[in-house]
Protein backbone atom coordinates (compact mmCIF):
# COMPACT_ATOMS: atom_id res chain seq x y z
CA UNK A 1 0.00 0.00 0.00
CA UNK A 2 2.82 2.36 0.86
CA UNK A 3 4.52 1.70 -2.50
CA UNK A 4 1.24 2.27 -4.34
CA UNK A 5 0.77 5.53 -2.46
CA UNK A 6 4.24 6.66 -3.44
CA UNK A 7 3.59 5.80 -7.09
CA UNK A 8 0.29 7.68 -7.04
CA UNK A 9 1.96 10.70 -5.48
CA UNK A 10 4.67 10.66 -8.15
CA UNK A 11 2.07 10.37 -10.91
CA UNK A 12 0.15 13.34 -9.51
CA UNK A 13 3.33 15.37 -9.17
CA UNK A 14 4.37 14.48 -12.74
CA UNK A 15 0.93 15.52 -14.02
CA UNK A 16 1.18 18.89 -12.28
CA UNK A 17 4.65 19.48 -13.72
CA UNK A 18 3.47 18.58 -17.24
CA UNK A 19 0.54 21.00 -16.97
CA UNK A 20 2.85 23.74 -15.75
CA UNK A 21 5.38 23.21 -18.54
CA UNK A 22 2.80 22.62 -21.22
CA UNK A 23 1.05 25.96 -21.02
CA UNK A 24 2.57 29.36 -20.53
CA UNK A 25 0.72 32.52 -19.66
CA UNK A 26 0.36 35.27 -22.25
CA UNK A 27 -0.11 38.80 -20.90
CA UNK A 28 -3.76 39.74 -21.04
CA UNK A 29 -5.04 36.52 -19.52
CA UNK A 30 -4.78 34.16 -22.51
CA UNK A 31 -2.55 31.10 -22.66
CA UNK A 32 -0.39 29.63 -25.37
CA UNK A 33 0.78 26.13 -26.13
CA UNK A 34 4.55 26.39 -26.66
CA UNK A 35 4.51 23.38 -28.97
CA UNK A 36 1.93 24.78 -31.39
CA UNK A 37 2.21 28.49 -30.67
CA UNK A 38 -1.57 28.46 -30.33
CA UNK A 39 -3.71 30.76 -28.26
CA UNK A 40 -6.30 29.64 -25.80
CA UNK A 41 -9.12 32.17 -26.02
CA UNK A 42 -12.21 32.22 -23.82
CA UNK A 43 -15.55 31.83 -25.59
CA UNK A 44 -18.87 33.18 -24.21
CA UNK A 45 -19.53 29.97 -22.23
CA UNK A 46 -16.21 30.23 -20.40
CA UNK A 47 -14.77 27.15 -22.12
CA UNK A 48 -11.23 27.39 -23.45
CA UNK A 49 -10.75 26.75 -27.17
CA UNK A 50 -7.30 26.27 -28.69
CA UNK A 51 -6.66 28.13 -31.94
CA UNK A 52 -3.80 27.42 -34.30
CA UNK A 53 -1.15 30.12 -34.19
CA UNK A 54 -1.17 33.57 -32.68
CA UNK A 55 -3.95 35.92 -33.78
CA UNK A 56 -2.25 38.93 -35.34
CA UNK A 57 -4.44 39.72 -38.35
CA UNK A 58 -6.31 42.93 -37.57
CA UNK A 59 -9.92 42.17 -36.59
CA UNK A 60 -9.34 38.50 -35.76
CA UNK A 61 -9.18 39.14 -32.04
CA UNK A 62 -10.25 41.74 -29.49
CA UNK A 63 -7.54 42.51 -26.95
CA UNK A 64 -9.91 43.89 -24.32
CA UNK A 65 -8.03 46.84 -22.88
CA UNK A 66 -4.38 46.55 -23.93
CA UNK A 67 -1.92 49.41 -24.26
CA UNK A 68 1.09 49.27 -26.56
CA UNK A 69 3.87 51.84 -26.93
CA UNK A 70 5.31 52.81 -30.32
CA UNK A 71 8.43 54.78 -31.25
CA UNK A 72 7.97 57.76 -33.55
CA UNK A 73 10.69 59.98 -35.00
CA UNK A 74 10.62 63.62 -33.93
CA UNK A 75 11.92 65.97 -36.63
CA UNK A 76 10.96 69.14 -34.70
CA UNK A 77 8.55 70.03 -37.50
CA UNK A 78 5.16 69.74 -35.79
CA UNK A 79 2.78 72.63 -36.53
CA UNK A 80 1.66 74.88 -33.69
CA UNK A 81 -0.79 73.12 -31.41
CA UNK A 82 0.46 69.63 -32.25
CA UNK A 83 3.31 67.33 -31.27
CA UNK A 84 4.47 64.04 -32.76
CA UNK A 85 2.77 62.20 -29.88
CA UNK A 86 -0.44 64.25 -29.71
CA UNK A 87 -2.18 65.19 -32.93
CA UNK A 88 -5.10 64.46 -35.22
CA UNK A 89 -3.51 61.32 -36.65
CA UNK A 90 -2.63 59.87 -33.27
CA UNK A 91 -6.31 60.28 -32.40
CA UNK A 92 -7.30 58.55 -35.65
CA UNK A 93 -4.97 55.65 -34.88
CA UNK A 94 -6.44 55.18 -31.41
CA UNK A 95 -9.99 55.44 -32.70
CA UNK A 96 -9.26 52.66 -35.21
CA UNK A 97 -7.24 50.42 -32.88
CA UNK A 98 -9.83 50.89 -30.15
CA UNK A 99 -12.15 48.69 -32.24
CA UNK A 100 -9.97 45.72 -31.31
CA UNK A 101 -9.21 46.80 -27.76
CA UNK A 102 -5.76 48.33 -28.32
CA UNK A 103 -4.63 51.75 -27.11
CA UNK A 104 -1.49 53.22 -28.69
CA UNK A 105 0.90 55.54 -26.87
CA UNK A 106 3.78 57.09 -28.79
CA UNK A 107 7.34 57.64 -27.61
CA UNK A 108 9.22 60.42 -29.42
CA UNK A 109 12.85 59.90 -30.49
CA UNK A 110 14.81 62.68 -32.26
CA UNK A 111 15.48 61.53 -35.84
CA UNK A 112 19.04 62.83 -35.68
CA UNK A 113 19.74 60.69 -32.59
CA UNK A 114 18.00 57.54 -33.81
CA UNK A 115 20.75 54.98 -33.18
CA UNK A 116 22.11 56.36 -29.91
CA UNK A 117 18.66 56.75 -28.34
CA UNK A 118 17.56 53.28 -29.42
CA UNK A 119 20.75 51.77 -28.01
CA UNK A 120 20.24 53.61 -24.73
CA UNK A 121 16.62 52.45 -24.40
CA UNK A 122 17.56 48.86 -25.17
CA UNK A 123 20.41 48.93 -22.65
CA UNK A 124 18.16 50.33 -19.92
CA UNK A 125 15.12 48.20 -20.76
CA UNK A 126 12.96 51.29 -21.27
CA UNK A 127 12.18 50.95 -24.97
CA UNK A 128 8.63 51.02 -26.32
CA UNK A 129 6.95 47.84 -27.60
CA UNK A 130 7.60 48.74 -31.24
CA UNK A 131 10.99 50.27 -31.99
CA UNK A 132 12.64 51.14 -35.30
CA UNK A 133 16.00 51.83 -36.86
CA UNK A 134 17.40 52.14 -40.36
CA UNK A 135 20.61 50.38 -39.31
CA UNK A 136 20.21 46.64 -39.86
CA UNK A 137 23.45 45.76 -38.05
CA UNK A 138 22.16 47.46 -34.92
CA UNK A 139 18.75 45.75 -35.01
CA UNK A 140 20.15 42.29 -35.77
CA UNK A 141 22.76 42.84 -33.07
CA UNK A 142 20.00 43.43 -30.51
CA UNK A 143 18.45 40.10 -31.51
CA UNK A 144 21.72 38.20 -31.42
CA UNK A 145 22.33 39.58 -27.93
CA UNK A 146 18.98 38.18 -26.80
CA UNK A 147 17.26 41.52 -26.34
CA UNK A 148 14.44 41.28 -28.91
CA UNK A 149 11.63 38.91 -29.89
CA UNK A 150 11.67 36.38 -32.73
CA UNK A 151 8.61 37.55 -34.67
CA UNK A 152 8.36 34.46 -36.90
CA UNK A 153 5.81 32.68 -34.64
CA UNK A 154 3.59 35.78 -34.76
CA UNK A 155 3.76 36.39 -38.52
CA UNK A 156 4.59 33.22 -40.47
CA UNK A 157 1.37 31.25 -39.89
CA UNK A 158 -1.15 31.17 -42.74
CA UNK A 159 -3.75 33.16 -40.79
CA UNK A 160 -1.30 35.48 -39.04
CA UNK A 161 -0.59 39.09 -40.05
CA UNK A 162 -2.21 38.54 -43.45
CA UNK A 163 -2.41 42.22 -44.39
CA UNK A 164 1.21 42.84 -43.43
CA UNK A 165 2.56 39.95 -45.50
CA UNK A 166 0.42 40.84 -48.50
CA UNK A 167 1.58 44.43 -48.51
CA UNK A 168 5.31 44.18 -47.87
CA UNK A 169 5.82 40.88 -49.78
CA UNK A 170 7.78 37.78 -48.82
CA UNK A 171 10.95 39.17 -50.40
CA UNK A 172 10.89 42.23 -48.18
CA UNK A 173 9.89 40.28 -45.07
CA UNK A 174 12.82 37.91 -45.52
CA UNK A 175 15.30 40.78 -45.29
CA UNK A 176 14.76 40.66 -41.54
CA UNK A 177 15.20 36.88 -41.32
CA UNK A 178 18.34 34.98 -40.36
CA UNK A 179 19.66 31.60 -41.51
CA UNK A 180 17.67 29.84 -38.78
CA UNK A 181 14.43 31.28 -40.22
CA UNK A 182 14.01 33.53 -37.20
CA UNK A 183 12.55 36.98 -37.84
CA UNK A 184 14.55 39.61 -35.95
CA UNK A 185 12.71 42.54 -37.49
CA UNK A 186 9.97 43.59 -39.88
CA UNK A 187 11.47 45.37 -42.86
CA UNK A 188 9.36 48.25 -44.17
CA UNK A 189 8.57 48.09 -47.88
CA UNK A 190 10.02 50.76 -50.13
CA UNK A 191 7.71 52.25 -52.73
CA UNK A 192 10.76 52.73 -54.94
CA UNK A 193 14.40 51.71 -54.67
CA UNK A 194 15.53 54.99 -56.28
CA UNK A 195 18.09 56.29 -53.85
CA UNK A 196 20.13 59.33 -54.82
CA UNK A 197 20.52 62.17 -57.26
CA UNK A 198 23.46 64.21 -58.40
CA UNK A 199 22.24 67.84 -58.44
CA UNK A 200 23.81 70.83 -60.22
CA UNK A 201 23.18 74.56 -60.72
CA UNK A 202 21.92 74.56 -64.31
CA UNK A 203 21.71 78.37 -64.51
CA UNK A 204 25.42 78.60 -63.62
CA UNK A 205 26.25 76.09 -66.35
CA UNK A 206 24.31 78.14 -68.88
CA UNK A 207 25.91 81.42 -67.81
CA UNK A 208 29.38 79.88 -68.18
CA UNK A 209 28.53 78.29 -71.53
CA UNK A 210 29.14 74.80 -70.14
CA UNK A 211 27.28 71.61 -71.02
CA UNK A 212 25.90 69.21 -68.41
CA UNK A 213 28.92 67.06 -67.44
CA UNK A 214 28.86 63.33 -68.15
CA UNK A 215 32.39 62.32 -67.08
CA UNK A 216 34.50 62.83 -63.97
CA UNK A 217 36.93 65.12 -65.81
CA UNK A 218 34.09 67.25 -67.19
CA UNK A 219 32.56 67.51 -63.73
CA UNK A 220 35.85 68.60 -62.17
CA UNK A 221 36.19 71.36 -64.78
CA UNK A 222 32.64 72.52 -64.03
CA UNK A 223 33.29 72.63 -60.28
CA UNK A 224 36.51 74.57 -60.81
CA UNK A 225 34.61 77.13 -62.91
CA UNK A 226 31.77 77.39 -60.36
CA UNK A 227 34.30 78.27 -57.67
CA UNK A 228 36.85 80.36 -59.51
CA UNK A 229 34.80 81.99 -62.26
CA UNK A 230 31.42 82.22 -60.59
CA UNK A 231 28.84 83.83 -62.91
CA UNK A 232 27.19 85.67 -59.98
CA UNK A 233 30.53 86.94 -58.69
CA UNK A 234 30.20 85.00 -55.45
CA UNK A 235 33.39 84.46 -53.43
CA UNK A 236 31.95 82.07 -50.81
CA UNK A 237 30.99 79.27 -53.22
CA UNK A 238 31.01 75.65 -52.08
CA UNK A 239 31.50 74.07 -55.49
CA UNK A 240 30.55 70.55 -54.41
CA UNK A 241 29.36 68.42 -51.52
CA UNK A 242 29.50 64.64 -51.77
CA UNK A 243 28.21 62.01 -49.37
CA UNK A 244 31.58 60.75 -48.22
CA UNK A 245 32.19 64.10 -46.50
CA UNK A 246 29.71 62.68 -44.00
CA UNK A 247 31.72 59.55 -43.24
CA UNK A 248 28.85 57.63 -41.69
CA UNK A 249 26.90 57.81 -44.96
CA UNK A 250 26.97 54.88 -47.40
CA UNK A 251 28.96 55.26 -50.59
CA UNK A 252 27.18 57.88 -52.67
CA UNK A 253 26.34 57.76 -56.35
CA UNK A 254 29.44 59.82 -57.20
CA UNK A 255 31.67 56.98 -55.98
CA UNK A 256 30.04 54.65 -58.52
CA UNK A 257 31.90 56.54 -61.25
CA UNK A 258 35.16 55.13 -59.82
CA UNK A 259 34.30 51.73 -58.32
CA UNK A 260 35.40 48.53 -60.02
CA UNK A 261 33.08 46.29 -58.01
CA UNK A 262 30.02 47.56 -59.88
CA UNK A 263 31.06 45.67 -63.01
CA UNK A 264 30.42 42.23 -61.48
CA UNK A 265 27.32 41.35 -59.45
CA UNK A 266 28.95 38.89 -57.06
CA UNK A 267 31.97 41.08 -56.46
CA UNK A 268 29.69 44.05 -55.82
CA UNK A 269 27.61 42.09 -53.32
CA UNK A 270 30.71 40.90 -51.47
CA UNK A 271 32.38 44.30 -51.32
CA UNK A 272 29.50 46.69 -50.78
CA UNK A 273 28.30 45.93 -47.29
CA UNK A 274 29.55 49.35 -46.19
CA UNK A 275 31.84 52.13 -47.34
CA UNK A 276 34.51 50.56 -45.14
CA UNK A 277 34.24 47.31 -47.08
CA UNK A 278 34.84 49.25 -50.28
CA UNK A 279 37.90 51.13 -49.05
CA UNK A 280 39.32 47.75 -48.01
CA UNK A 281 38.54 45.82 -51.17
CA UNK A 282 37.92 48.11 -54.15
CA UNK A 283 40.86 50.03 -55.63
CA UNK A 284 38.36 52.13 -57.55
CA UNK A 285 36.77 53.40 -54.35
CA UNK A 286 40.24 54.37 -53.14
CA UNK A 287 40.58 56.43 -56.33
CA UNK A 288 37.28 58.09 -55.52
CA UNK A 289 38.74 59.09 -52.16
CA UNK A 290 41.78 60.45 -53.98
CA UNK A 291 39.37 62.54 -56.10
CA UNK A 292 37.79 63.86 -52.90
CA UNK A 293 41.27 64.73 -51.66
CA UNK A 294 41.89 66.71 -54.86
CA UNK A 295 38.62 68.60 -54.43
CA UNK A 296 39.49 69.45 -50.84
CA UNK A 297 43.02 70.62 -51.54
CA UNK A 298 41.75 72.86 -54.33
CA UNK A 299 39.02 74.42 -52.22
CA UNK A 300 36.09 72.85 -54.07
CA UNK A 301 34.40 71.32 -51.01
CA UNK A 302 33.71 72.80 -47.58
CA UNK A 303 37.10 73.01 -45.88
CA UNK A 304 35.50 72.78 -42.42
CA UNK A 305 33.11 69.90 -43.12
CA UNK A 306 34.72 67.53 -40.62
CA UNK A 307 33.92 69.72 -37.58
CA UNK A 308 30.28 70.11 -38.56
CA UNK A 309 27.91 68.23 -36.25
CA UNK A 310 24.91 68.66 -38.54
CA UNK A 311 26.27 68.21 -42.04
CA UNK A 312 22.84 67.79 -43.62
CA UNK A 313 21.55 71.08 -42.24
CA UNK A 314 24.66 72.89 -43.49
CA UNK A 315 24.11 71.57 -47.02
CA UNK A 316 20.57 72.96 -46.91
CA UNK A 317 21.88 76.36 -45.85
CA UNK A 318 24.48 76.39 -48.63
CA UNK A 319 21.73 75.47 -51.12
CA UNK A 320 19.20 78.12 -50.07
CA UNK A 321 21.90 80.79 -49.73
CA UNK A 322 22.97 80.20 -53.32
CA UNK A 323 26.49 79.04 -52.36
CA UNK A 324 26.27 75.43 -53.51
CA UNK A 325 27.09 74.39 -57.06
CA UNK A 326 26.81 70.60 -57.10
CA UNK A 327 25.98 67.93 -54.56
CA UNK A 328 24.60 64.43 -54.12
CA UNK A 329 21.73 63.67 -51.79
CA UNK A 330 18.58 61.63 -51.45
CA UNK A 331 16.40 61.31 -54.52
CA UNK A 332 14.17 64.36 -55.13
CA UNK A 333 16.04 66.32 -52.47
CA UNK A 334 16.01 69.60 -54.40
CA UNK A 335 12.23 70.11 -54.30
CA UNK A 336 10.91 67.70 -51.66
CA UNK A 337 8.84 69.59 -49.09
CA UNK A 338 9.85 67.11 -46.39
CA UNK A 339 13.48 68.22 -46.89
CA UNK A 340 12.59 71.90 -46.81
CA UNK A 341 11.44 72.76 -50.35
CA UNK A 342 14.97 73.97 -51.07
CA UNK A 343 14.63 75.02 -54.71
CA UNK A 344 11.34 76.72 -53.98
CA UNK A 345 13.06 78.77 -51.25
CA UNK A 346 16.06 79.55 -53.44
CA UNK A 347 13.77 80.77 -56.22
CA UNK A 348 12.02 83.10 -53.78
CA UNK A 349 15.23 85.16 -53.62
CA UNK A 350 16.60 84.26 -57.05
CA UNK A 351 13.81 83.40 -59.52
CA UNK A 352 16.32 82.46 -62.23
CA UNK A 353 18.10 79.85 -60.11
CA UNK A 354 17.87 76.28 -61.43
CA UNK A 355 19.07 73.30 -59.40
CA UNK A 356 18.35 70.15 -61.39
CA UNK A 357 19.25 66.48 -61.13
CA UNK A 358 21.50 64.92 -63.76
CA UNK A 359 22.58 61.42 -64.71
CA UNK A 360 25.47 59.90 -62.71
CA UNK A 361 28.94 60.29 -64.20
CA UNK A 362 30.26 57.56 -66.48
CA UNK A 363 32.44 55.00 -64.76
CA UNK A 364 36.15 55.66 -65.39
CA UNK A 365 36.79 51.94 -65.79
CA UNK A 366 34.55 51.30 -68.77
CA UNK A 367 32.35 54.26 -69.54
CA UNK A 368 29.04 52.81 -68.36
CA UNK A 369 26.64 54.63 -66.04
CA UNK A 370 25.97 52.96 -62.70
CA UNK A 371 23.37 54.07 -60.19
CA UNK A 372 23.02 53.12 -56.55
CA UNK A 373 19.65 51.86 -55.36
CA UNK A 374 18.14 51.08 -52.02
CA UNK A 375 17.34 47.51 -51.07
CA UNK A 376 13.66 46.59 -51.19
CA UNK A 377 13.31 47.60 -47.54
CA UNK A 378 13.68 50.77 -45.54
CA UNK A 379 13.59 50.97 -41.75
CA UNK A 380 13.36 47.91 -39.52
CA UNK A 381 10.67 47.58 -36.86
CA UNK A 382 11.51 45.30 -33.94
CA UNK A 383 10.04 44.26 -30.59
CA UNK A 384 12.16 44.24 -27.41
CA UNK A 385 11.62 41.43 -24.93
CA UNK A 386 10.25 43.97 -22.46
CA UNK A 387 7.09 44.10 -24.60
CA UNK A 388 4.14 42.76 -22.60
CA UNK A 389 1.90 41.83 -25.51
CA UNK A 390 3.66 40.94 -28.75
CA UNK A 391 0.40 39.87 -30.41
CA UNK A 392 -1.09 43.32 -29.94
CA UNK A 393 2.09 44.99 -31.25
CA UNK A 394 2.14 42.84 -34.40
CA UNK A 395 -1.60 43.39 -34.88
CA UNK A 396 -0.88 47.13 -34.97
CA UNK A 397 1.67 46.56 -37.75
CA UNK A 398 -0.89 44.44 -39.61
CA UNK A 399 -3.43 47.30 -39.42
CA UNK A 400 -0.78 49.68 -40.75
CA UNK A 401 -0.67 47.57 -43.92
CA UNK A 402 -4.39 48.12 -44.66
CA UNK A 403 -6.10 50.84 -46.65
CA UNK A 404 -7.83 52.09 -43.50
CA UNK A 405 -4.46 52.13 -41.75
CA UNK A 406 -1.28 53.02 -43.62
CA UNK A 407 -3.01 54.31 -46.75
CA UNK A 408 -5.13 56.76 -44.74
CA UNK A 409 -2.16 57.79 -42.57
CA UNK A 410 -0.10 58.57 -45.66
CA UNK A 411 -2.63 59.87 -48.20
CA UNK A 412 -5.36 61.12 -45.91
CA UNK A 413 -9.04 60.94 -46.79
CA UNK A 414 -10.63 61.05 -50.23
CA UNK A 415 -12.32 64.39 -50.82
CA UNK A 416 -10.38 66.12 -48.05
CA UNK A 417 -6.75 65.39 -48.91
CA UNK A 418 -6.82 63.72 -52.32
CA UNK A 419 -8.93 62.63 -55.24
CA UNK A 420 -8.38 59.75 -57.65
CA UNK A 421 -7.46 60.42 -61.27
CA UNK A 422 -8.72 58.33 -64.16
CA UNK A 423 -5.96 55.77 -63.59
CA UNK A 424 -6.89 55.40 -59.91
CA UNK A 425 -3.82 57.27 -58.65
CA UNK A 426 -4.41 59.37 -55.51
CA UNK A 427 -3.70 63.02 -56.37
CA UNK A 428 -3.60 65.76 -53.75
CA UNK A 429 -6.20 68.51 -53.65
CA UNK A 430 -4.41 71.24 -51.68
CA UNK A 431 -0.64 71.01 -51.09
CA UNK A 432 -0.51 73.61 -48.34
CA UNK A 433 -3.41 72.06 -46.46
CA UNK A 434 -1.85 68.61 -46.61
CA UNK A 435 1.57 69.90 -45.55
CA UNK A 436 0.13 71.41 -42.39
CA UNK A 437 -2.41 68.69 -41.68
CA UNK A 438 -0.55 65.41 -42.24
CA UNK A 439 2.57 65.48 -44.41
CA UNK A 440 4.83 66.52 -41.54
CA UNK A 441 4.13 63.26 -39.67
CA UNK A 442 2.88 60.72 -42.22
CA UNK A 443 6.27 59.21 -43.07
CA UNK A 444 7.09 58.59 -39.42
CA UNK A 445 3.73 57.12 -38.44
CA UNK A 446 3.62 54.73 -41.41
CA UNK A 447 5.94 52.09 -39.97
CA UNK A 448 5.58 49.31 -42.55
CA UNK A 449 6.33 51.40 -45.62
CA UNK A 450 8.94 53.86 -46.74
CA UNK A 451 8.06 56.80 -49.00
CA UNK A 452 4.37 56.06 -49.04
CA UNK A 453 1.61 53.50 -49.47
CA UNK A 454 1.77 52.57 -53.17
CA UNK A 455 1.44 49.36 -55.12
CA UNK A 456 3.83 50.18 -58.02
CA UNK A 457 6.83 52.44 -58.61
CA UNK A 458 4.99 54.12 -61.49
CA UNK A 459 2.06 54.99 -59.23
CA UNK A 460 4.53 56.32 -56.67
CA UNK A 461 6.38 58.63 -59.09
CA UNK A 462 3.19 60.02 -60.60
CA UNK A 463 1.47 60.61 -57.27
CA UNK A 464 4.61 62.13 -55.76
CA UNK A 465 4.93 64.60 -58.63
CA UNK A 466 1.34 65.74 -58.06
CA UNK A 467 2.27 66.76 -54.52
CA UNK A 468 4.39 69.62 -55.84
CA UNK A 469 2.31 71.78 -58.21
CA UNK A 470 4.59 73.70 -60.55
CA UNK A 471 7.48 71.34 -59.87
CA UNK A 472 6.00 68.11 -61.22
CA UNK A 473 8.58 67.74 -63.97
CA UNK A 474 11.45 68.16 -61.52
CA UNK A 475 10.09 65.21 -59.55
CA UNK A 476 9.65 62.99 -62.60
CA UNK A 477 13.15 63.89 -63.84
CA UNK A 478 14.64 63.20 -60.42
CA UNK A 479 13.25 59.68 -60.23
CA UNK A 480 14.25 59.01 -63.83
CA UNK A 481 17.84 60.13 -63.18
CA UNK A 482 17.97 58.08 -59.99
CA UNK A 483 17.22 54.90 -61.94
CA UNK A 484 19.04 55.51 -65.23
CA UNK A 485 21.87 53.19 -66.27
CA UNK A 486 22.72 50.00 -64.39
CA UNK A 487 21.20 50.13 -60.92
CA UNK A 488 23.13 48.36 -58.16
CA UNK A 489 20.86 47.78 -55.19
CA UNK A 490 22.37 47.97 -51.74
CA UNK A 491 22.91 44.57 -50.17
CA UNK A 492 21.15 43.54 -46.97
CA UNK A 493 23.44 40.83 -45.56
CA UNK A 494 25.47 41.82 -42.53
CA UNK A 495 28.57 39.75 -41.77
CA UNK A 496 28.44 38.47 -38.15
CA UNK A 497 31.95 39.75 -37.47
CA UNK A 498 30.98 43.20 -38.74
CA UNK A 499 28.05 43.26 -36.32
CA UNK A 500 30.44 42.33 -33.52
CA UNK A 501 33.14 44.85 -34.46
CA UNK A 502 30.87 47.64 -35.76
CA UNK A 503 31.62 50.20 -33.03
CA UNK A 504 35.40 49.88 -33.37
CA UNK A 505 35.22 49.93 -37.18
CA UNK A 506 33.09 53.09 -37.16
CA UNK A 507 35.60 54.94 -35.01
CA UNK A 508 38.50 54.03 -37.32
CA UNK A 509 36.44 54.92 -40.39
CA UNK A 510 35.52 58.35 -39.04
CA UNK A 511 39.16 59.10 -38.27
CA UNK A 512 40.68 57.93 -41.53
CA UNK A 513 38.07 59.24 -43.94
CA UNK A 514 38.91 62.71 -42.67
CA UNK A 515 42.64 62.02 -42.96
CA UNK A 516 42.27 60.71 -46.52
CA UNK A 517 40.24 63.70 -47.69
CA UNK A 518 42.09 66.49 -45.87
CA UNK A 519 45.68 65.25 -46.03
CA UNK A 520 48.20 66.25 -48.67
CA UNK A 521 48.13 64.49 -52.03
CA UNK A 522 51.61 63.14 -51.30
CA UNK A 523 50.50 61.48 -48.03
CA UNK A 524 47.39 59.81 -49.49
CA UNK A 525 48.89 56.38 -50.26
CA UNK A 526 50.60 56.12 -46.88
CA UNK A 527 47.39 57.06 -45.05
CA UNK A 528 45.39 54.56 -47.09
CA UNK A 529 47.84 51.78 -46.20
CA UNK A 530 47.61 52.67 -42.50
CA UNK A 531 43.81 52.62 -42.68
CA UNK A 532 43.72 49.19 -44.29
CA UNK A 533 46.18 47.81 -41.74
CA UNK A 534 44.00 48.99 -38.86
CA UNK A 535 40.97 47.40 -40.50
CA UNK A 536 42.90 44.17 -40.95
CA UNK A 537 43.60 44.17 -37.21
CA UNK A 538 39.83 44.46 -36.64
CA UNK A 539 39.24 41.11 -38.41
CA UNK A 540 38.30 42.68 -41.75
CA UNK A 541 39.63 39.68 -43.65
CA UNK A 542 37.13 37.57 -41.74
CA UNK A 543 34.32 40.01 -42.59
CA UNK A 544 35.07 39.77 -46.30
CA UNK A 545 35.35 35.98 -46.05
CA UNK A 546 31.90 35.80 -44.41
CA UNK A 547 30.43 37.98 -47.13
CA UNK A 548 32.17 35.87 -49.79
CA UNK A 549 30.74 32.64 -48.36
CA UNK A 550 27.26 34.17 -48.21
CA UNK A 551 27.17 35.54 -51.75
CA UNK A 552 28.99 32.69 -53.45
Amino acid sequence: MKSKGKVLALVLLFSVLISMLGCTVIPGGNTADPQTGGNATNDTSGAVEQTKGFQTTFGSRNFGDTTITVEVFDRSNAPEGSTVVDNKWVDYINESMGKVGIKVQFVAVPRSEEVSKVQLMMASGTGPDLMLSYTSAVVEGFYNDGGTVDLAPYIDGADQARNLKQYISEQCLNVGRNAQNELWGVAAKRSTTARQNLFIRKDWLDALGLAIPTTVDELYHVLDQFKNNNPEGKTNVIASSFATCNSGYPAGVMSYAFMKSVMDETTFNINSGSTTDLIYTDDGFAEYMRFMNKLYNNGLIDTEYYVNNDFGQTVKEYFVNGQLGCFEEGVNYNVDNLRGSLLQNLKASNPNAEFISISPMKNVNGGKVYNNGYPVNGAFVFVPKTCKNVEAAVTYLDWMATKEGGFAIFHGFEGEHFKYDDAGTPCIIDTQYNAADKDWTRHDLFLVGNQGYYQTTEEFAKATSKELPGFEQYVLNNYENATVGIVKNETTFTAPTYTKMNAEISLIQDEYFVKLITGSAESFDKTLAEFKEKLKNLDYDKIIQERTEHYK
